[in-house]
């Protein structure tokens, strides 16, 4: 049990609104009383991201370029849904065979995540997807060129610390799909 108080919202306003970016400003009063009056909350869409593993045991990542950090990464399939509409595994479906042209036999949900709870309203749902077969054509949207790079299971982890994978989601959801992988694909 914990003694920690919520800050309470007084006041909110949406003084960001356009199709890249919504940006909420709060006025918040903290548990001692001090108003703050300018506090920025980042609406953002939910996110599915997957871990895709091939019959060859290979991970499907996708290399791409990140305006935000004005860098070409490597980085596992992912994209942003609205939670109300779609749920996060038929985000997660859809994503995979969009951004990559793999579709997965089997998905599972690994975990539900913050990314930037300080700062960021949604939430990243991390799924392993098994036995994915390459059977579609991309389908980019305008702002994606995506290159599909294959890497076998063994090489992952020593690209993660050589820094050659560095994107926060994407290295998590390693962590947590190579785990499952190991918990349920050799049973003790």
């Amino acid at each position: 049990m914990t003694n920690l108080k919520k800050w309470r919202l007084l006041q909110s306003q949406l003084v960001v609104s356009n199709k890249w970016c919504l940006v909420r400003q709060d006025e918040v009063e903290l548990p001692n009383g001090t108003i703050i009056d300018d506090f920025y909350i980042n609406v953002r869409p939910d996110i599915a991201l997957i871990f895709p593993v091939t019959l060859q045991q290979e991970i499907v990542f996708v290399r791409q370029y990140r305006h935000g950090v004005g860098e070409v990464l490597l980085e596992l399939p992912a994209g942003a849904f609205d939670s109300v509409e779609e749920s996060g595994e038929v985000a997660a479906a859809r994503e995979l065979t969009e951004e990559t042209g793999y579709v997965a036999e089997k998905l599972i949900k690994l975990a539900t995540l913050y990314d930037n709870p300080v700062k960021d309203t949604n939430s990243i749902h991390l799924f392993i997807a098994e036995n994915v077969v390459n059977s579609r054509q991309q389908k980019l949207d305008i702002t994606e060129e995506i290159e599909v790079v294959l890497i076998p299971i063994a090489d992952v982890i020593r690209k993660v610390l050589t820094g050659e994978i560095c994107v926060s989601g994407t290295v998590t959801a390693i962590f947590l799909g190579l785990e499952y992988l190991q918990a349920y694909s050799n049973p003790k």
